[in-house]
């Protein structure tokens, strides 16, 4: 009979311990720590994958360095820009790359949509959660819906894209030597078993040998595999924060279900950035990308009305235009209020300081509210400036002048610091065709303002450009 072991894993990073610790000494977490029961003699009837099925049994030997080919990755087109944008350049043969989110945001129609653009590509869908009609039901509304870049019909199309409902690893392998697929797609990670772990699905001790099983899979045959895993709120459900140290990328779907827009974030990526951004429409097709997200991020209706400011952001190397929102109003409870979306809180109350000690105006009574519209959540610096302006716009009830875009980092003296790639952003403003930007007087260096036909209105401190603004 199995002797059974008791262990305390912490439901954040991953991290087990033979007792339980309030505070966990890999992440610093307070109170993550669950117990879980083991076998410690539970040995599988036989192995998950192993190395003769890609080799022939041969084994992994010692190769010297200056023997190691060096050629560069060559990458899988995913027939999406935004996604292969965010992938780095496509998707790595041999990588296995994580697709977290928020239930129901989209991520399974996302990937579904994703193969379903491949049609010389042989693909295994593994579908733990739905049925395969449920499968094919949603794959005919994409196919027949959809009015461009998908093909019309869809039997032809799955020929090659073969769906199978399954949730035993075990069975997952036979079918994948069965059919030697080009990629695979497991949906979700949470649903998925393996005989050599003897607990339920979707725990920590599943979750990690599933994904290093299927890691093993994917380096050993050269096969990329993409897993699909569900996280709440609070991002402490088994699944992407216990696997992100074990696959080679890890992308977040982002987005409110209340919003149009969807966000596809690189957490982390070993070939490529991880500071790319890809945006979404959801529609009653799917989910279409947005080749030119500034045209539809800003309000065309905004003339005249105070607490509206437009910057002009960079997201990987992409550059777009916001809408930054701001209202200023009385505290009614006597305890001001400070409330943020789409940007960092702490920020904004830096921001506040700075204006109230360098530049004089007094908003320790006032609540201020800060919105980034679209519903985007922006890490980019040269917003300060176009923050700023709607802040001190919606206190005065004055609007800003239509055509005017603005790009600045504010630093804690109330200078204007300069930014990276002040010619995209520029550039990006005059395309759409804003007459006038304000830009940190240190940005001018090196620029042929004879070329540009946008004005160019450089400021060094926040009261200049304050006075450029509102006069």
């Amino acid at each position: 009979m199995a002797k059974e072991k008791t262990v305390y894993v912490c439901n954040h990073c991953g991290y087990d311990s033979p007792k339980w610790v309030g505070k966990c000494p890999s992440c610093g977490q307070w109170n993550t720590f669950k117990e879980f029961s083991v076998h410690k003699d539970a040995t599988p009837t036989r192995p998950a994958f192993s190395a003769t099925d890609a080799d022939g049994g041969g084994r992994s030997r010692p190769v010297p360095v200056g023997e190691i080919e060096a050629a560069e990755e060559p990458r899988m087109d995913m027939c999406d820009a935004e996604l292969n944008r965010v992938l780095g350049g496509g998707l790595v043969p041999g990588s296995l790359v994580l697709l977290g989110g928020e239930p129901g945001i989209g991520k399974s129609t996302l990937i579904l949509q994703t193969v379903l653009r491949m049609p010389e590509r042989r693909i295994l869908y593994v579908s733990g959660e739905e049925s395969a009609r449920q499968i094919r039901l949603r794959a005919d509304r994409l196919v027949s819906v959809s009015p461009a870049g998908l093909p019309s019909d869809s039997v032809r199309l799955s020929a090659r894209c073969m769906v199978v409902c399954e949730t035993s690893l075990e069975r997952i392998f036979d079918h994948i030597r069965e059919t030697e697929p080009q990629l695979v797609v497991i949906d979700s990670i949470q649903t998925i078993a393996t005989e050599t772990a003897d607990s339920s699905p979707g725990s920590l001790t599943q979750v990690r040998e599933c994904a290093a099983a299927l890691l093993k899979f994917a380096k050993q045959t050269n096969t990329p595999v993409i897993l699909i895993g569900h996280i709440n709120k609070e991002g402490t459900l088994a699944g992407p924060k216990v696997l992100e140290h074990i696959v080679d990328a890890v992308l977040q779907f982002e987005g409110d279900q209340h919003y149009l827009y969807r966000i596809l974030r690189s957490i982390k990526n070993r070939f490529g950035s991880t500071a790319e951004l890809g945006i979404y429409e959801m529609r009653q097709d799917g989910l279409r990308p947005v080749g030119n997200p500034s045209e539809l991020l800003l309000s065309e209706e905004h003339e005249g009305l105070s607490g509206v400011a437009i910057a002009s952001a960079i997201e990987g190397v992409r550059p777009f235009l916001i809408e930054t929102q701001a209202l200023v109003s009385t505290a009614a409870y006597g305890t001001p209020q400070r409330s943020s979306t789409g940007f960092d809180l702490r920020r904004l109350n830096m921001l506040l300081a700075v204006l109230e000690k360098r530049v004089g105006f007094k908003l320790a009574q006032k609540d201020v509210f800060l919105n980034i519209a679209g519903g985007l959540r922006v890490t980019d610096p040269a917003i300060d400036l176009s923050v700023i302006a709607a802040v001190l716009s919606s206190n005065v009830d004055t609007g800003i002048e239509s055509g005017v875009c603005m790009a600045g980092e504010v630093g804690l003296s109330g200078e204007i610091r300069p930014v990276s790639r002040i010619g995209q952003r520029i550039a990006e403003a005059e395309k759409l065709g804003f007459r006038s930007i304000v830009i940190p007087h240190y940005n001018l260096q090196g620029l042929d303002r004879k070329r540009l036909k946008i004005e160019l209105t450089p400021v060094r401190k926040v009261e200049e450009a304050l006075r450029a603004l509102f006069g």
